[in-house]
């Protein structure tokens, strides 16, 4: 599910239920420091390395920087994240930030402090999908099981599995009812040349349906979000997928330009995706465009992302649109990160009324802080680690959480 978008709360009860009736938990409560590292305040507050400041601090009362230095981290900390650029490992519930590692660690959003862990907890790569409470993650264990958990204590609530005719189940995405997972079909021989996609219901982990996909596609490199009634879903072959999330039958497929797999948002009726200089909207429908917008003559755009009702994305010529999803009308274009010589962000999350954007690559990147009236640049922060891994962003409205590698920053939002 793009942009750490959380399904609401739909069955409070049979999760208790299941928490009362589960088995024994694969967690384990960790003292202060078993796996976040605590470091040494900087002696220079603009570049945040190794901040380490009480997790006390109130961050509503965080400093708003004018001068256009990034404010100091409230604290930060070494993960066990084992990232590999995908914008959904990294999220923030429940009063828990949680980064996609081994163990997979949940971290105390005000302090810092690790909260519950859990060794084998994700498959690296896979992605931190949060639905009715709860969040599910394939069994790095490779047991063909897919477990849901309580993000703020790490109790498993559900379990499910496919049958011994598939393996290594993903799941990507979710919605108030179901859980999707593509699975490889096994061969006599133990081989695997197909795969299928399948919808676990949430409730009972019984298989509600599932499809065999085309000879060819590929079960890795696949991102999904999940809109009403269609299940939306990109690969590494180019394709672009809608399914009836009851049924599962295919509604309509096509072919886009690049390879997308992490590129494409969407809202309401439309899935929008990135098509070179092309930004296009489909119907869920029925694939049919209902808008489409150009960039210059050589650039491309980026990922986009709707938050709060607004369309956000960047193009390779570094100008930042702000667009109505619907229309795809504009509603500001700025050029302030071209103007400042920084990259342009990948990943968007919003607190209060700045926009905050994640960067892909790290020299003249980092965390850009936007103003999301007018797309102003306000600050970009950088840890100055110069590690290689890209950015990611998340926030709970309070704080803005940046990921660079094993390195965890709690900023003031």
């Amino acid at each position: 599910m793009p942009n750490n978008q959380t399904v609401p709360d739909t069955g409070p009860s049979r999760r208790r239920m299941l928490r009362l009736s589960g088995g024994g938990l694969a967690l384990a409560a960790l003292g202060a420091g078993a796996s976040g590292c605590r470091e040494d305040v900087p002696d220079d507050p603009d570049t945040g390395d190794g901040a380490d400041q009480p997790g006390s601090a109130d961050p509503s009362g965080g400093v708003s920087r004018e001068d256009g230095q990034a404010p100091t981290p409230l604290w930060t900390r070494t993960t066990s994240a084992t990232t590999y650029g995908n914008n959904d490992e990294l999220v923030a519930v429940d009063d828990v930030v949680i980064t996609s590692g081994d163990p997979l660690t949940a971290l105390d959003t005000k302090t810092g402090e690790p909260k519950w862990s859990q060794q084998d907890g994700a498959i690296p790569g896979a992605p931190l999908l949060l639905g009715n409470n709860t969040l599910y993650l394939a069994s790095s264990k490779y047991d063909g099981t897919v477990g849901g958990y309580e993000p703020a204590s790490g109790k498993e609530v559900w379990r499910s599995r496919l049958d011994k005719a598939y393996r290594q189940p993903r799941p990507v995405a979710v919605d108030g009812q179901q859980v999707y997972v593509v699975a490889e079909i096994l061969e006599a021989d133990g081989s695997s040349h197909t795969n299928v996609i399948a919808a676990l219901d949430s409730g009972t982990g019984k298989v509600a349906w599932r499809e065999q996909r085309d000879p060819g596609t590929e079960q890795n490199g696949i991102h999904a979000a999940v809109q009403g009634r269609h299940l939306v879903y990109t690969d590494f072959r180019k394709n672009l997928t809608v399914r009836d999330t009851v049924t599962g039958r295919q509604v309509w497929t096509r072919k886009t330009t690049q390879t997308n797999w992490v590129s494409f948002a969407v809202h309401q009726d439309l899935v929008i995706v990135p098509q070179g200089r092309k930004l296009q909207a489909f119907r869920l429908s029925d694939g049919s465009e209902k808008w489409s917008v150009e960039t210059e003559a050589h650039g491309s755009f980026k990922v986009p992302a709707v938050v709060e009702g607004v369309l956000h994305v960047a193009d390779s010529g570094k100008t930042l649109r702000a667009l109505e999803p619907q229309t795809g009308r504009e509603i500001w274009q700025s050029t302030a990160l071209a103007d400042a010589g920084v990259h342009e962000p990948w990943q968007f999350v919003k607190a209060g009324g700045t926009l905050y954007g994640a960067t892909q690559l790290d020299e003249g990147g980092g965390v850009h802080a936007i103003d999301a009236k007018t797309g102003e640049l306000l600050w970009t922060f950088n840890d100055k680690s110069g590690d290689h891994h890209a950015w990611l962003v998340a926030t709970d409205g309070k704080r803005v959480f940046a990921l660079h590698g094993q390195k965890l920053h709690a900023l003031p939002a």
